[in-house]
């Protein structure tokens, strides 16, 4: 065998193993991100009654200015995951910073599931560099109404409650941002 097809079989040998290491890895994101969401008390009750729900492992956000946001998803309906879903976001006001976040959120009936799964959805809520178990905070619904869960009394409750059928979570995973943005996040929906 000549240097060539010695190199050529390394390259295709390599190139194919990271595919299937990243499709693993993947896999194993999704999974590690829906047992912290599990982990958490403030999310038990929607994990026992939603229909279905999305799960982003990584949302990167970013901006001076100007900010976007990106993260790549799955959907789940009764527990079967269902197709893909990209968020993304585009914020325009003061912000400086970026970070990394896990979100979930969560269908509480099958209208709330068709809604997102229609193939592209706005959704008028945001949520920024919290983490769920310390101070969490829940935003949702289409018109930017929130539902938060935080110090109350000196103990942390779970106020979080579905607003038009959904409910959102993040958990932060790194990076500060400081903002006093208007944004809304986007997604776009592929059935598996």
């Amino acid at each position: 065998m000549t240097l060539f097809k010695k190199i050529t079989v390394a390259l295709v040998t390599m190139i194919t193993g990271a595919l299937i290491a990243t499709s693993a890895a993947a896999d194993d994101s999704y999974g590690a991100t829906l047992a912290e969401f599990q982990k958490a008390t403030e999310t038990h009750k929607f994990f026992d009654t939603a229909y279905g729900y999305a799960v982003f492992p990584t949302v990167g956000k970013g901006g001076i200015g100007i900010g976007a946001a990106y993260g790549k998803g799955r959907v789940y309906r009764g527990g079967v995951y269902t197709g893909n879903s990209t968020l993304t976001q585009l914020s325009i006001g003061f912000q400086l910073g970026g970070q990394a976040y896990s979100e979930i959120i969560f269908f509480k009936d099958a209208k709330a599931y068709n809604d997102f799964t229609s193939g592209s959805f706005e959704f008028g809520a945001q949520a920024s560099a919290v983490a769920i178990n310390v101070g969490a905070n829940a935003q949702a619904g289409t018109t930017g109404n929130s539902a938060g869960a935080g110090q109350h009394g000196g103990s942390q409750t779970a106020k979080a409650a579905y607003i038009n059928g959904m409910a959102v979570f993040t958990a932060a995973k790194g990076g500060l941002m400081f903002e006093a943005a208007l944004a809304g996040q986007s997604f776009t929906f592929d059935q598996r």
